[in-house]
């Protein structure tokens, strides 16, 4: 199909937009290109991946977006990232910190990401990212509502030169609403969501919250607004097809909320509430209503004497529950009072008692060798060293071996592998997170058309910055 470009003014002069280059075809890997006859993975030709053809051009920063970003640049996106110059995104320094100074953490989340410093505070930066914009299928950002529209760069702005243009913005509370100002941040917008409340141990006479909650020792809440955004994104992208078939634009805006996101993970909470006004509240390290699932005690390992010891058993299935209590040698506990899940939940706590008996005087592969051979599912509470190391997580590929700078001076850093499996598609990391400003060349120069001139030019205003590598500034 042939595109006309349009005409556009803009700065005083006339330039064109030209309809971005995302067409959805029949290949089984790849959404972004045409079909493929042959029978070659991704690995072999890169341009199948199933977003292979589509521009994002990612302004977040720390975790949201840029998760987000992660994703959709795993799968064939083009991913161009800004950071402010000098300092770069918040996250190249957070945590741990590796040899150059650089958190490992960055080299996962920005790994196959065009990395440019512009700084947006400035009139000549933004213009620089409304050319990119222009040039882009989905412009994603986790900016306060707002900012965009501050600086020009939203909606209004920019469907008028680009109204193919899908914008993913993710926030605390979503673009609209009474709460929509407030700064998003997932620690809050979990305690809000009631993702807080369930988690932590209850009250014995109440059941509710008993002392302050229990995190997770991650920020939940950014994760799983970056899938929602990138669930998103392919939705619109979709979308936007069947709108261009109709002679329609195909822009428009993926609005994702930190708050929303994790509600949407809270089952049937508000339900129970509504028919039953049931609130429900934590339960430890259990589920509330279904029995037995929970963490239960071990012996510790001879080869780990002084690391604590659990397994997690999920026995919840009535066949299951009564393999389990065979294997344990405790037929006392099967029967009709133990029949069903409804009637073990009366019983809860006379079963649990029997299994962390049971549990605790043996080790933890004692107790996973026994229920293994009875074909209940039961597993060891693992650390990030048993996760790299175990035998399914080498044999699966979940963990990735991927260069950080040159043969000479770099490293390799391990990196958690990129998951759905796609078949058809081996998709691999291309390259670890950027240095700061390590595609300005590439991106300004060959992609927008500045002469080297005019890139001298915006770095000596810092409207631009320089390329900080691993052992010098270019």
């Amino acid at each position: 199909m042939m595109h006309r470009s349009i005409p556009i003014t803009r700065l005083g002069q006339v330039s064109y937009y030209h309809p971005p280059r995302f067409l959805v075809g029949v290949n089984h890997c790849s959404i972004g290109g045409m079909a493929s006859t042959t029978s070659s993975t991704s690995a072999d030709r890169p341009e199948d991946l199933p977003l292979s053809g589509v521009r994002v051009l990612e302004l977040g920063q720390v975790i949201a977006g840029p998760f987000c970003g992660q994703l959709l640049g795993h799968f064939g996106a083009e991913v161009i990232k800004v950071e402010p110059p000098n300092v770069g995104d918040p996250l190249r320094v957070w945590r741990e910190l590796d040899v150059d100074g650089v958190s490992p953490w960055w080299r996962s989340i920005a790994r196959n990401k065009k990395c440019i410093t512009v700084d947006l505070r400035k009139e000549e930066g933004r213009e620089l990212v409304k050319k990119l914009a222009i040039k882009s299928d989905v412009l994603l950002e986790n900016f306060k509502p707002g900012t965009l529209e501050k600086w020009n760069l939203g909606p209004e702005d920019l469907h008028p030169l680009n109204p193919d243009l899908i914008f993913t913005r993710v926030s605390g509370y979503g673009q609209t609403g009474p709460w929509s100002s407030r700064p998003g941040y997932a620690a809050v917008c979990e305690a809000e969501s009631g993702f807080r409340y369930i988690n932590g141990y209850p009250d014995p006479e109440t059941g509710l919250l008993n002392g302050p909650p229990v995190r997770p020792n991650m920020s939940l809440g950014d994760s799983v607004a970056g899938l929602h955004a990138a669930f998103g994104t392919v939705l619109a992208l979709l979308a936007r097809q069947a709108k261009k078939a109709k002679g329609q634009s195909g822009g428009q805006t993926v609005d994702v909320s930190i708050l929303e996101s994790m509600i949407n993970l809270m089952e049937g909470i508000i339900p129970e509430y509504d028919r039953k006004g049931k609130i429900r509240g934590p339960s430890g390290s259990s589920v509330t209503g279904i029995v037995p699932t929970n963490a239960y005690p071990c012996l510790p390992s001879p080869s780990s004497p002084n690391k604590p010891s659990f397994v997690v058993i999920g026995a919840n299935a009535d066949s299951i529950y009564n393999r389990m209590m065979k294997a344990m040698g405790r037929e006392d506990l099967i029967g009709p009072k133990y029949a069903q899940n409804h009637h073990r939940v009366e019983h809860q706590k006379e079963i649990e008692d029997a299994i962390s008996n049971w549990t605790k005087t043996r080790t933890a592969e004692e107790v996973e060798s026994v229920l293994r051979a009875a074909s209940v599912p039961v597993g060891q509470v693992f650390s990030v060293k048993e996760i790299v190391e175990n035998e399914h997580t080498k044999a699966r590929g979940i963990v990735e071996d991927v260069r950080v700078g040159d043969e000479e001076t770099g490293w390799t850093i391990k990196v958690p592998k990129v998951v759905p499996v796609l078949e058809g598609c081996d998709v691999k990391t291309k390259w670890a997170g950027p240095d700061l400003g390590q595609h300005n060349r590439e991106v300004l120069i060959d992609e927008l058309g500045l002469s080297e001139a005019e890139l001298a030019e915006y770095q000596e205003k810092g409207v631009v910055g320089k390329i900080v590598s691993l052992t010098k500034d270019i």
